[in-house]
């Protein structure tokens, strides 16, 4: 009952910013963290800008952990995350985590690739390197050739945590950066495979169904596709002034149904 007293309570506090609580003021806003984020958080920097130049927001990558350090650290306003923070973070950072949206972990290929549908424990052989040539598959007789995220993005802790069960990725696979980069990889190699956001997919690759269910919006929002996380803003502490106002704004309907849905994101409200 508490629970969800607070939550109704978070809401009603969330409610109220829109544009025009931008006016007037000047400010600098500093954002970093997972790279999910990135193009919701520009379209939002974008419309605040729009009515009102003078408060300026920068916007950084760098992957979840990086955004939960540096706002722990009082290095940035804003952490940006793809995964929950941990209880000792929370802790010990005094973080309070704003989840703005939900996200599904999607499998991608080459668009090239006929394959497009794996099991999970199909999957799991991938990653790990006991499956390494597309044709045991049913795919074309070539080396599989695996992209992954750093340890520190919250796309890799989500998907080896909810795809591979914690499971290693094997030592071969090749460092991307971001989504971004992701993307561009996959895009550039016929015989790769890799995991991104899945509001990052589109019709330049294919994002690959698991046990028969596609990573689809629809699907993430029926609940039919399991393998999804939460989109968080976080802040040290409770946010004051024009941070608050922004992370107020981030659930106003302009932004749920103005930005996040049409970035293939799942609006929280």
């Amino acid at each position: 009952m508490k629970k969800l007293l607070l939550i109704s309570v978070l809401g009603v506090a969330l409610n109220g910013a829109s544009l025009n609580d931008f006016r007037g003021k000047e400010a600098t806003i500093s954002i970093a963290g997972g790279t999910a984020h990135i193009p919701t958080m520009k379209e939002v920097a974008k419309k605040i800008n729009g009515v009102n130049s003078s408060i300026k927001i920068a916007i950084a990558g760098g992957g979840s952990g990086v955004g939960i350090k540096k706002v722990s650290k009082n290095l940035v306003d804003i952490g940006n995350a793809g995964r929950k923070a941990s209880e000792q973070e929370i802790k010990s950072g005094n973080l309070k985590l704003y989840k703005w949206a939900i996200d599904g972990i999607a499998v991608v290929v080459n668009k090239d690739n006929n394959i497009t549908s794996l099991s999970k424990e199909q999957i799991k052989d991938i990653f790990s390197g006991k499956v390494a040539n597309w044709k045991s598959l049913g795919g074309v007789d070539s080396k599989i050739n695996i992209y992954t995220r750093d340890k520190s993005s919250g796309t890799r802790k989500v998907f080896s945590k909810k795809l591979l069960d914690k499971g290693d990725i094997a030592n071969s696979a090749v460092l991307v950066t971001s989504n971004g980069a992701m993307k561009r990889a996959i895009t550039e190699d016929k015989s790769s495979i890799g995991f991104m956001s899945a509001g990052f997919v589109d019709a330049t690759i294919n994002g690959v169904a698991v046990d028969g269910v596609a990573p689809s919006v629809e699907n993430i929002k029926s609940g039919k596709y399991k393998y999804v996380r939460g989109l968080y803003s976080i802040t040290k502490g409770e946010p004051k002034g024009v941070v608050k106002t922004f992370i107020e704004y981030l659930f106003s309907k302009d932004v749920q149904e103005g930005i996040v849905a049409k970035k293939g994101f799942i609006p929280v409200k």
